[in-house]
């Protein structure tokens, strides 16, 4: 199991979030991931898609089930990773790297969990 990385910031739902100026990325934690299990399909929102905090925004399947992406906070898709979407098995192989999903321009930056606070909720 991959340990948080204490640089970024997490939600209860397993997302995590990287802050670069008023851009976040937003990808699925590797815990999410190895719960999942192998990834086969991954749905993502649009670029200029306005998305709300809390909202489903993305779709995650696997061979066990299908999980919701949720955005962790209120903005603008500025990217989506095309990559996830061609090849969904990045998603396992590399959750905090090039399995990363959504990138949203933000004006606030909700309360979101540090590193520690993750993995007390994970029990990791």
């Amino acid at each position: 199991m991959t340990e948080p990385a204490a640089d970024l910031k997490y939600t209860s739902e397993h997302e995590w979030v990287a802050v670069d100026g008023d851009i976040a990325t937003v990808g699925i934690t590797a815990y999410a991931a190895e719960k999942l299990g192998d990834v086969v399909y991954v749905d993502l929102p649009k670029p200029g898609a306005a998305i709300a905090e809390g909202t489903v925004v993305g779709e995650i399947e696997s061979t066990k089930s299908v999980g919701e992406l949720f955005a962790p906070l209120a903005g603008e898709v500025v990217e989506a990773n095309q990559a996830v979407v061609d090849r969904p098995d990045l998603v396992n192989a590399d959750p905090f790297g090039d399995g990363w999903m959504i990138k949203v321009r933000f004006t606030e930056l909700p309360a979101l969990l540090t590193a520690a606070e993750y993995a007390a909720l994970t029990g990791e």
